[in-house]
């Protein structure tokens, strides 16, 4: 799978990555940018009981089981959860699902639409049943046995949330897997996830990332590498962070950008220039003068390009690398909740439990 912006990627990629022919066609779908949502329901047939709405961190593009997903949502209002809700009924009544079922949903220009809908667990049922207290397979399997929501004195529609907010944070391999490329898109690199509580957004964001593996410092370098097409976007992130304090370092195109935004920055060599007045951008990486790493694609993922060797070396040396202004911005938002004092106790899920409305 691959997203591709111009008629010139789709040429490119038709040419480089793929075979075509009769039994091997290609399916071309439409791509809308927007918040991917996530439900798990408990269907009898006939009632519906939705444990949570979960909303992803990283927008629609990026696999469902590669994304950061955040329960209760933080940024879906609340005539958006009413349709979710409506939706999943329907959906689970039509389909005459009696068990578990999954949908995935994006929110794109005030609209919902249905990615995709699945008559099964996912790997979201542990994480729900955790932090709602909702036994999810227990009710599921007994909806298999012949008992209903109602048999089971189970409510039906949406479960109000918990006093907390808990994180899904995606675990990688890259590590261990070599010449792997570690972009995030369409198609599942994960191979685990953590789960970070707190009492807000920020605290259970920092403890997911904390246990996703991730150092978080607040000052030190980052290295910029953006595409064109991020560039605008890029900017405030990054301004972000230059107001925190750290230090940025940048190949020529998004110096320029942030120079003319009043940033200062270093500008380094790419791989092949031979500027004798900067710095190497690989150098730095390997001489870990870099506290982590931003880099979103331009084209083409060949262990040839630049942007593949960059990820790679960032990998191979424990420098975290992110692909995703979603993921960086959200970083930044635990940074600035860090830099302001908050403190982000350890607390057992039991007593989060005991302190929350969860069922």
């Amino acid at each position: 799978m691959e997203i591709v912006y111009s008629d010139q990627e789709l040429t490119h990629y038709m040419k480089t990555a793929i075979h075509v022919s009769r039994r091997h066609p290609v399916l071309i779908d439409k791509y809308l940018m927007g918040i991917e949502v996530e439900v798990d329901a408990i269907s009898d047939g006939e009632d519906v009981l939705i444990p949570g709405i979960m909303e992803h961190i990283e927008r629609s593009g990026v696999h469902s089981g590669d994304s950061s997903a955040v329960y209760p949502p933080q940024n879906i209002a609340g005539d958006m959860q009413e349709k979710i809700i409506d939706y999943t009924t329907r959906i689970a009544q039509a389909l005459e699902v009696k068990g578990l079922l999954n949908i995935q949903f994006v929110i794109y220009d005030h609209e919902l639409y249905v990615i995709e809908v699945n008559p099964r667990s996912s790997r979201t049922v542990p994480y729900l049943s955790k932090i709602t207290g909702i036994p999810m397979v227990e009710i599921a399997t007994k909806i298999a046995l012949g008992q209903s929501l109602a048999a089971q004195k189970r409510p039906i529609g949406l479960a109000p949330a918990p006093k907390f907010v808990s994180v899904k944070v995606p675990i990688f391999s890259f590590g261990k897997l070599h010449l792997v490329e570690t972009s995030l898109g369409p198609e599942m690199k994960s191979t685990g996830e953590v789960m970070g509580i707190g009492k807000d957004f920020a605290q259970a964001l920092y403890k997911g990332f904390s246990a996703a593996g991730m150092d978080i410092r607040c000052n030190g370098t980052i290295l910029a590498t953006i595409a064109d097409r991020d560039k605008e976007e890029a900017y405030p992130i990054l301004k972000g962070y230059h107001r925190l304090g750290f230090q940025i370092a940048a190949t020529t195109g998004t110096a320029r950008m942030l120079r003319q935004e009043g940033i200062n920055v270093e500008e380094l060599n790419k791989i092949g220039e031979n500027d004798p007045n900067k710095r190497l951008l690989l150098d730095m990486i390997r001489q870990k003068e870099v506290g982590f790493i931003l880099n979103t694609l331009t084209k083409g993922k060949s262990p040839e390009r630049d942007g593949f060797r960059i990820r790679r070396a960032a990998v191979e040396i424990g420098i975290p690398c992110l692909t995703s202004l979603d993921t960086a911005k959200a970083l930044l938002y635990v940074m600035e909740s860090l830099s302001s004092g908050a403190t982000f106790p350890l607390v057992s899920l039991e007593k989060f439990l005991d302190e929350s409305t969860a069922w």
